[in-house]
Parts: C-alpha cells; sequence; structure tokens
C-alpha cells in the first residue's frame, strides 16, 4: 500500500463540477444558487478565492444562463462542456478533472443543496487536517432527516434489500441494512475517520489526490463509480466524514428509475465485485 499522504499543490482555488444529463432545471437551478450562497460565505472568509465551475453537459441542457450569470456576479467563473454526448457520470466528471489547475476540487451532484457554510467548513477543515485528501458531509433528506450515505464494503445481498425490496419486506434487513449504511458509526455530531465508501453525490477532494488517482474510472457508465473512487482514495489519503460540512440530498435509488436505471445498476454492480472481490451474504 502506498503512503497515505496528501501532497500539496502551488495551486489555489476551488474548481466544481456538476455532471447533467436532461436534468430538472429547477433543482438545477436551486443547486447553483446554493452554490453561489456557499461561494459568498466562502469569499467573506478568502477574499479574492478563485472558484470555477464546470458545468458538463452529457445531453439535453436547456437554458440556465441566466443561473450561471447569477454565479457569474458573485465571481465564479463558469464553463459549460458540451457536444460530447451522453458519456456517463464518471467520464463526464474526469472532463473537468483533466482540465483543472485548482488547490480543492468539489465533485457535485444536480440534485444538492449546499448549507451556505458547507465551502468554507470544507476547507477550513483540509486546513486543519493536512493528511486529509476527501472529506464526505453530512447529507440530509428534504425532509432534514440524515441520510447515511457512507457504506461499508456491500454484499450482494445488502445491494438486493436495500435497493429492490417493497418497504413492507425491507423491516426484515432492519439490522443487516444498518450495519451496511453504518448507522452505528455515523452521527450528526462527530467526526469519523476512513469510512470505506462515500457518496458521489458530494466529494470534496484535494485536487492533487484526485489527479493522483486520475478521476473516476470510465468503465461505470451510472452507479458504483463513486464506491470504486473510495476504495482506491484510501490507497493515498485519509477519508474522512466531517458532520459540520452540511448538505440536502433530493435524489432517489435506482429502482425508483425504471429498467434502464436497474439495468446499469446490475453492470456497474459486476464490473464492480469483478474489481474488488464477490460477497454474497
Amino acid at each position: 500500500m502506498k503512503a497515505k499522504t496528501a501532497p500539496h499543490s502551488a495551486s489555489v482555488g476551488l474548481s466544481v463540477s456538476v455532471v447533467v444529463y436532461q436534468p430538472n432545471i429547477e433543482q438545477l437551478t436551486f443547486t447553483l444558487a446554493s452554490l453561489g450562497a456557499a461561494c459568498d460565505a466562502l469569499h467573506a472568509a478568502r477574499p479574492g478565492m478563485p472558484v470555477t465551475l464546470y458545468l458538463i453537459d452529457n445531453g439535453g441542457l436547456s437554458d440556465v444562463a441566466v443561473a450561471l450569470d447569477r454565479l457569474r456576479a458573485r465571481g465564479v467563473l463558469c464553463s459549460i462542456i458540451a457536444g460530447h454526448g451522453n458519456v456517463g457520470y464518471g467520464r463526464g466528471h474526469n472532463l473537468a478533472i483533466e482540465r483543472i489547475n485548482s488547490c480543492y476540487h468539489l465533485v457535485l451532484n444536480p440534485d444538492i443543496d449546499l448549507a451556505p457554510d458547507a465551502l468554507q467548513r470544507a476547507l477550513d477543515f483540509f486546513e486543519q487536517h493536512s493528511q486529509v485528501g476527501l472529506i464526505t458531509p453530512w447529507i440530509g433528506d428534504e425532509r432534514g432527516q440524515q441520510q447515511f450515505l457512507c457504506r461499508r464494503y456491500p454484499t450482494l445481498l445488502d445491494l438486493f434489500a436495500r435497493g429492490f425490496l417493497p418497504e413492507r419486506l425491507r423491516w426484515l434487513f432492519t439490522r443487516r441494512l444498518a450495519r451496511y449504511e453504518m448507522r452505528d458509526q455515523i452521527n450528526g455530531r462527530e467526526i469519523f475517520w476512513d469510512p470505506p465508501i462515500v457518496s458521489g453525490c458530494f466529494m470534496m477532494f484535494r485536487t492533487s489526490v484526485l489527479k493522483q488517482l486520475a478521476g473516476f474510472d470510465a468503465r461505470y457508465f451510472l452507479y458504483f463509480e463513486d464506491y470504486d473512487l473510495s476504495l482506491r482514495a484510501h490507497d493515498v489519503t485519509r477519508v474522512v466524514y466531517a458532520p459540520s460540512v452540511r448538505v440536502l440530498h433530493h435524489g432517489g435509488g435506482a429502482a425508483n428509475k425504471g429498467f434502464a436505471h436497474i439495468r446499469m445498476f446490475m453492470a456497474s454492480a459486476y464490473k464492480f465485485f469483478n474489481r474488488f472481490g464477490w460477497k454474497w451474504l
């Protein structure tokens, strides 16, 4: 295993990448507005710090000029990357990652609302803990209840019970799923070091670490690319759950999105387990 270091970069500033495919424009607008408010707080604490947004259009992006103009008015440089077609989630982010020369990089979903102090607190944490290369935040749902999106290594039974069982049967696996979701370790108050897997909806990296990892594995079209990147990150840096960094997540599971998403989920799960090892029960 490589030494767990987080090399410092001479680069400055924060870059953010958001990949969209036929997005819900209302939700995307809310996400960009929350990013703008978080940038305001960041600039108040760090005047002149450059922030660059890369919006990667995998297809179907309609007019977001007003939302981007509002970000530019707040000092955020905005760039749309388009014309490449639907290359998938990880490869979409990689189109931005290969361009960046920042100190920190945020991988962000278009269905996330950031707390106003989320960026400031994440960068404070990085500055206070030089060994950290990846931060995952406290993630809440639309009711403000915590979503437990840190994970232990999954088994096939865990994935099936959590993703595909109807609610009336899922109670049979309550204890098992609670362990998989690390409910015995993760809460809204305490820092937790090195959760095995963290969610791709908000991954804040030192850019030097992300470059060292060469971004996402492009073999995953959708799903499990964050599992893969999380496990590889542990080889080169420390990963931390920092509950002082807070966001809300409006996303849903693959089973709620139709057969095409179920098929992509299963294809990516096969690639993931083939790479990292199969666990059945």
